[in-house]
């Protein structure tokens, strides 16, 4: 049996949530799962993922496989970091340090993010300001 780690879709008419599952690959999208091992919540910002490590490292263990959109929705969250350095032969302590410097190097680059949009913004206000005072400011000129 080939396990999959993949979206299930749940919620209301355009109000998606999706549980994180583990099935049977040729189970349906919505149908039978083993195990649901988290919640994914696209509508929320930022999004809400929500994942029970230790049971997603035991599918992956038991040689599940991940979809590409799980696969990435668990990388933002380390898990497959986590799993690379183990895999590689790090202790415990290396992997903690690894995975807390990786999470400050994300939040800088968030924090950049954030401050370029802010500058942008600024300055779309400012050049629409000075559009304003360059319209008030010419004198009507009589029609010949």
């Amino acid at each position: 049996m080939a396990v999959k780690l993949r979206l299930r879709r749940m919620g209301k008419k355009k109000q998606p949530i999706y549980k994180i599952v583990a099935a049977d690959s040729r189970s349906p999208r919505d149908g039978k799962f083993l195990e649901a091992v988290g919640l994914y919540n696209p509508l929320t910002n930022p999004h809400t993922v929500e994942v029970s490590e230790d049971r997603v490292q035991y599918w992956l263990d038991k040689g599940a496989q991940p979809t590409l959109t799980v696969k990435s929705l668990l990388s933002k969250k380390g898990i497959m970091l986590k799993r690379d350095l183990k895999k590689r032969g790090f202790t415990e302590d290396r992997v903690k340090t690894e995975v807390e410097n990786w999470e400050k190097q994300r939040e800088a680059k968030a924090a950049v993010k954030t401050t370029k949009k802010k500058k942008k913004e600024t300055v779309v206000q400012e050049s629409n300001t000075e559009v304003v005072a360059e319209k008030t400011e010419q004198p009507e000129q009589p029609a010949e």
